[in-house]
């Protein structure tokens, strides 16, 4: 027995030996042809190899070495370099690696949720110029593919590769990124490097790592519990079992003549208007399938031409079918709806528009104040108005727990941490790019702890406590107020206003930029613009440059006024509209708030109303979606919204 042993003891070490002879130099996926290194700072690589293995490094001339340890890792320091390339990398261990076109710049990380994410080509109306005209090769983008994970940080992403903002390439960048990025590199002339970790609708709480939650013992104890597997598994079961109950057919599929073929005669359907949501028009709680159609005229001189469908946005999934071909489909409501129309589709005389709507929690429908049209040869129909509807499909109500009902790993803290930023807090930045913060709006009280614990956590792990990080304040959204109202979109834009406490962070006010009906806004390049004039103020040393509209500095009680002195005036205040001051609200002790009047007084604003005779406290812009916010200084940025009266607790 002991010859037996010995003999597979042999027999294991040779194949050990031989795994370790074979072994070649691996690299993680950010370091590759065409990436972009940080310029003036030694420059970390690193990788695995066989235990023990000798890797040697050389760029331009310079060269390092390090040895394997145990588990395979090395790591390197090269010197510091000064922006330049494209040069080629070299590696050289027992096999030989060389790295096209690296060059050597600025990398900013570019993080957040969907604002962050949305790529050109979502906004390819607005941007098409831009697309079309995008020819920078030293303006790169390394795509962070998504992924999470709950039981600790990963060594390693998903497979990406470095691209340049080339014509069709830039399509897949960050609007919000590569306008920043074009506006820096224009300027200073040095390249770019933009690694986008973004990932929609996640809180920050996923963004951060354990260690800097530390001090969030409730969120700490999800973290614990979200490391048992089994615990997890029972979750995802229960989900999946949900997802699976059965549904009843659709019937607009069912019949030989399905509802989008022409020759299908409509019975019993019902008139509605578009834009609107069904549950608006007489359709309660519906989540389901609702077939919407209309006939449109072709006059004979558009017949047979291309065109394009614009059907604003659409809650939540659509296909549309013209004259029964189907031209376009999207699986979530966020997009706008642009289908390209193919010639000959379109006839002279009466056409058939038929989308299919599904939606499956809250108003289903077509989003207000949005384009309905259909284009063709520069030649505009209006799609707005009545249509015929018909419900083919009821979603029924499902039963589940409330963990089993709310339980996505992207929205689990640390999951995207882990998986999207720990693989990489070795490589070397010039700064951080934030826009985030819509999916904490429901707890907004807590993001003034949660965003100031993700920069002092992002700056440990990326070894530089004073790494520049701009960040967005978010912009108006939903349903104008015209009294004074509490707002959770205030609290979290308060939170982000307080957290410029912190040394070398920036803000972009975007209280002018927002859509009421669109949480991703179109206006990416106003976005990009203004955290580029943070970054070409604060880190690129542009002494002169206003980079921040008027911010609230301080506030004095003079009889039945208040005065409101501002940081951040630039030329001087002005109301962007040459109208009176608005958005100004005004309370004594009882914080019964009432619409001020305004006026400017050098670098401050006097407000006050003849209904208070003791005033205490102001507000400005404190809204979800402030109706007129036209505090701005002469260079044209806005004021940042902001309230004197303490804390979320005394909203009224």
């Amino acid at each position: 027995m002991s010859l037996i042993k010995s003999f597979l003891a042999f027999v294991a070490l040779c194949f050990l030996a031989g795994q370790s002879n074979f072994a070649q130099i691996r690299l993680p996926a950010l370091i590759g042809d065409s990436m972009v290194l940080q310029r003036d700072v030694p420059l970390n690589l690193w990788g695995w190899a066989s235990p023990g293995e000798k890797v040697k490094v050389v760029f331009r001339g310079k060269s390092a070495s390090a040895t394997a340890d145990g588990q395979g890792k090395w790591k390197l320091t090269l010197p510091a370099m000064k922006a330049g390339g494209p040069d080629n990398l070299h590696l050289e261990g027992k096999n030989k690696l060389t790295l096209k076109g690296v060059l050597v710049g600025d990398v900013w990380l570019c993080a957040g949720q969907s604002n962050m994410v949305h790529q050109m080509r979502l906004h390819n109306i607005t941007y098409a110029d831009d697309i079309a005209q995008a020819d920078f090769s030293e303006i790169r983008q390394f795509w962070v593919p998504t992924a999470t994970s709950l039981d600790g940080p990963r060594e390693t992403l998903k497979p990406s590769t470095w691209k340049w903002a080339n014509a069709e390439n830039v399509k897949d960048f960050s609007a919000v990124a590569y306008f920043f990025a074009k506006a820096i590199y224009q300027r200073h002339h040095i390249p770019i490097g933009i690694i986008n970790s973004s990932v929609g609708g996640t809180p920050i709480e996923a963004w951060t790592s354990e260690e800097g939650l530390k001090e969030f013992p409730s969120v700490l104890s999800v973290i614990g519990r979200n490391k048992n597997t089994d615990y997890i598994k029972s979750i995802k079961k229960g989900s999946l079992e949900n997802k699976n109950l059965p549904l009843q057919p659709d019937k607009g599929l069912l019949t030989e003549q399905k509802w989008f073929n022409p020759d299908y005669k409509p019975k019993g359907w019902r008139t509605i208007n578009v834009p609107g949501y069904w549950e608006d028009q007489g359709i309660r709680d519906l989540n389901g399938v609702v077939w919407y159609r209309r006939e449109v005229v072709v006059p004979e001189s558009l017949a047979g031409k291309g065109g394009m469908l614009f059907l604003g946005r659409i809650v939540d999934a659509d296909q549309v079918y013209i004259n029964g071909v189907e031209v376009g489909q999207t699986s979530y409501q966020y997009p706008q709806r642009r289908y390209q129309v193919p010639s000959g589709l379109l006839k002279a005389g009466t056409n058939l528009i038929v989308v299919r709507v599904e939606n499956v929690a809250g108003k289903g429908g077509f989003v207000p104040d949005k384009p309905y049209s259909l284009l063709i040869d520069n030649q505009s129909i209006d799609l707005k108005g009545y249509w015929q509807y018909k419900v083919g499909q009821v979603h029924r109500p499902i039963e589940q727990s409330i963990e089993q009902g709310n339980f996505n790993e992207q929205h689990q803290p640390t999951a995207l941490y882990n998986a999207m930023i720990a693989p990489f807090t070795h490589y070397n930045l010039r700064g951080i790019l934030w826009y985030q913060g819509e999916s904490n709006v429901d707890h907004a009280e807590d993001y003034e702890k949660l965003l100031p614990a993700l920069i002092h956590d992002w700056r440990s792990q990326f070894s530089n406590p004073n790494l520049p990080f701009y960040y967005v304040q978010l912009p108006n959204y939903g349903d104008a107020n015209y009294l004074p109202l509490q707002s959770a979109w205030a609290v979290v834009r308060e939170a982000a206003f307080k957290t410029l406490n912190l040394p070398h962070t920036g803000m972009a006010v975007t209280i002018d930029l927002g859509e009421w009906n669109d949480i991703h806004p179109d206006n990416k390049k106003g976005v990009g613009d203004r955290l580029s004039l943070i970054a070409r103020r604060l880190s690129y040393g542009e002494q002169d440059l206003v980079y921040s509209g008027p911010l609230y500095q301080s506030a004095e009680v003079k009889g039945n006024k208040i005065i409101i002195n501002f940081s951040h005036t630039g030329s001087g205040l002005i109301a962007i509209d040459g109208e009176e001051l608005s958005e100004f609200a005004i309370a004594g002790a009882d914080k019964k708030f009432v619409w001020a009047k305004a006026k400017v007084s050098g670098n401050s604003v006097e407000i006050w109303s003849d209904e208070v005779d003791q005033p205490k406290y102001v507000r400005y812009a404190w809204a979800d979606n402030p109706v007129n916010p036209n505090l701005y200084n002469v260079e044209g940025l806005p004021a940042s919204p902001f309230r004197t009266d303490g804390q979320t607790d005394d909203l009224q």
